[in-house]
């Protein structure tokens, strides 16, 4: 199996910076493609950032200039560093991926169980 766990969430004044990790385990072969998405209450879920193996990013753009993608291939984990945060970022944050478990095999989607910001003065 495929397990994906999201850290880094937590509390902070708007302004400051959080960095959310998303690493995945079990048998995986490689991560094709790695994103981020926010639910917040009363919201439409929405995509956030994402990376491609080849290194292709994707922002929301409420959050370009703010939020950076990146990822640790070697240690299978995902990144995702905000800085510039506001009150509106406040929202529960959920790592996805797309994931090969073997060379032969295809990729599937895989979602972890999502970590908690809050931007609050």
């Amino acid at each position: 199996q495929v397990q994906l766990v999201e850290s880094g969430g937590g509390l902070v004044q708007p302004g400051g910076s959080l960095r959310l990790s998303c690493a995945a385990s079990g048998s995986i072969f490689s991560i094709i493609a790695m994103g981020w998405y926010r639910q917040a209450p009363g919201k439409q879920r929405e995509l956030v950032a994402g990376i491609t193996s080849g290194f292709g990013t994707n922002y929301a753009d409420s959050v370009k200039g703010r939020f950076t993608i990146s990822r640790d291939y070697a240690k299978n984990t995902g990144y995702l560093q905000m800085n510039s945060l506001k009150p509106e970022d406040t929202a529960v944050y959920l790592c996805a991926s797309k994931i090969r478990t073997s060379s032969n095999g295809g990729a599937y989607d895989y979602w972890g169980q999502g970590t908690q910001v809050t931007v609050s003065s």
